[in-house]
């Protein structure tokens, strides 16, 4: 049965750890389709002044011929995207992010899909109610070419012991 509020509405939620199974493999629709707006603004807010972000023209003379999305935004992106389904009201913490990758670039224009599989678990040792689940993200683009590889481990809220209100 779904969770509910005090007025019986269904509240979305993410999986709590006990509703994960290694192995599992979540498409996170829709996609997102990067636009110049989004890589210069990202780039300016984090003060990231790479020219092949922000600078069309010496782009342009560059291996790619283009600007490139900046890589951390397609990385922020890819884990935001398994929020909903996976996290939303159910994460403690991110413990970590490894094994990040970038096989091919991603332009203004492409689109991202994201999908994440359940790749580990295990109970917390130390944090009772709580367990640790290890995730693997992958970005593609619209061609279904990988763009993007990151593992992440989360501690997450197991159902029975997660605090009124927290999904």
């Amino acid at each position: 049965m779904p969770d509910t509020d005090a007025a019986g509405g269904i509240v979305q939620r993410g999986r709590y750890f006990d509703e994960l199974e290694v192995g599992q493999r979540y498409l996170h629709r829709p996609g997102r389709t990067a636009t110049e707006a989004d890589n210069v603004l990202f780039s300016s807010v984090t003060m990231n002044t790479q020219a092949l972000h922000l600078d069309a023209a010496y782009s342009a003379t560059q291996p790619f011929g283009r600007r490139l999305m900046n890589s951390m935004w397609t990385l922020s992106t890819m884990v935001g995207a398994s929020v909903t389904q996976l996290t939303q009201g159910t994460l403690v913490a991110q413990l970590g992010l490894s094994d990040v990758s970038f096989p091919a670039p991603l332009f203004h224009g492409d689109t991202l899909y994201v999908e994440t599989e359940i790749v580990d678990m295990r109970l917390s040792a130390s944090r009772p109610g709580q367990g640790i689940a290890t995730l693997r993200h992958t970005g593609r683009n619209q061609d279904d070419v990988v763009v993007a590889v990151a593992t992440r481990v989360a501690l997450m809220w197991c159902r029975d012991a997660a605090p009124e209100g927290s999904a």
